[in-house]
């Protein structure tokens, strides 16, 4: 599976006003129930990993290690972004369906996905 279709799939959510972009809303989202699914930068801090592993495993929300923060950045029209949740629940099913056939980096919890 290419990584930009992964990218494409986050832009659609960002233009349909479904993205919460940036480690304070990303939070705030997983929260109050909103987010569907969270994307972390695979260059974010191991801090910022486990804050986001930890809060997403309590809240029952599937959180993903992928991309750059520029790639994520630009994917949602931004200088770069450490983390992201996704709030309609179709499109994080889709992504999340992305991201587990991801061979080059899709990582469910911190554990590898696909080959």
């Amino acid at each position: 599976m290419k990584r930009n279709s992964v990218l494409s799939l986050v832009s659609i959510a960002k233009k349909a006003g479904k993205i919460a972009a940036g480690e304070f809303q990303t939070e705030n989202a997983v929260k109050s129930g909103k987010a569907g699914l969270v994307i972390v930068s695979s260059e974010a801090s191991e801090n910022t990993k486990k804050k986001f592993r930890n809060m997403c495993t309590f809240y029952e929300v599937p959180v993903f290690f992928y991309g750059t923060k520029t790639e994520l950045g630009a994917a949602i029209g931004c200088e770069f972004r450490a983390s992201l949740a996704v709030t309609d629940p179709g499109l994080a099913q889709s992504i999340k369906k992305k991201l587990e056939n991801v061979e080059d980096g899709g990582c469910l919890n911190g554990e590898n996905q696909g080959s």
